[in-house]
């Protein structure tokens, strides 16, 4: 594939960081939209979108530099490359952050925390749906060997340096299952928003859906660097994943609990 997108003299502008990039840029116009339909002020919603992008961003830069310190203090130029490090502990580590600051940025600005969720929804999906498609043209997250005919071979050095990608071989393309499975599940959010009768929903369907989506994707992906559990049963993204589902499920049974809003009950 193609981990360079292209050549500014001797600057690389990786794919994965140019399609993260794309796709953080229509996360952040779509939840103006999202916000509208929820009845959110859309400048709290954009505001709160970029400091928890921040935040994430930095909470990944400052993990990297403390893994890698002692090589960076010998060399102190390959901080430059670390931003082209991919690994599930950076995400994690980064969407933690990112989560945290969101929560307190809602509060800040007196915003509804469940309706924002549920605003943040759609975006959220449409955003990681894009960082797989730039996984897909770097070789991060790369898939198990396979022979099927839709199978990705990764020839560029760089995917191998950048990603640890296995060069000449054929491997599940993953990512793209991945990427597809985000994107259908932002426009069934997006389609569904209209319909949400009780604040949470979306957000409880949102984790629902992004857990099995994980879940299912992490079987045809490579379990280097991503840990294991139950002897091998379970790898670190699909423990995540079952977290997901579980607080999703009960968002969503809280949600069942509660009456609905006296003007939606009437009709």
């Amino acid at each position: 594939m193609h981990p360079v997108l292209f050549h500014i003299g001797a600057i690389l502008i990786p794919s994965y960081g140019a399609s993260a990039a794309v796709g953080v840029l229509l996360a952040l116009f779509l939840a103006q939209r999202t916000a509208r339909v929820a009845g959110l002020n859309p400048a709290h919603v954009w505001n709160l979108c970029v400091c928890a992008l921040f935040a994430a961003l930095i909470a990944q830069r400052l993990l990297l530099v403390v893994i890698n310190l002692r090589d960076l203090r010998s060399h102190p130029s390959w901080l430059l490359t670390l931003a082209m490090v991919h690994h599930p502990l950076l995400a994690a580590f980064g969407s933690l952050a990112g989560a945290l600051v969101a929560i307190a940025c809602a509060r800040w600005q007196k915003l509804p925390f469940l309706a924002t969720a549920d605003a943040l929804a759609a975006p959220l999906a449409l955003g990681l749906a894009f960082e797989q498609f730039g996984a897909l043209l770097a070789g991060s997250g790369y898939g198990t060997e396979t022979s099927v005919r839709w199978a990705v071979t990764y020839t560029h050095p760089l995917a191998a340096i950048w990603s640890g990608t296995p060069l000449g071989v054929a491997l599940h393309p993953v990512q793209a299952y991945a990427a597809f499975a985000f994107l259908i599940l932002s426009v069934a959010l997006l389609i569904g928003q209209p319909a949400v009768r009780r604040p949470g929903d979306l957000a409880g369907i949102c984790l629902i859906g992004t857990g099995i989506s994980v879940y299912i994707t992490e079987i045809w992906r490579d379990t280097e660097g991503r840990g294991t559990l139950l002897d091998g049963a379970l790898d670190g993204p699909q423990a995540g994943a079952v977290l997901l589902v579980l607080a999703g499920a009960l968002l969503l049974l809280e949600r069942i609990k509660q009456p609905m809003p006296t003007e939606v009950a009437h009709g």
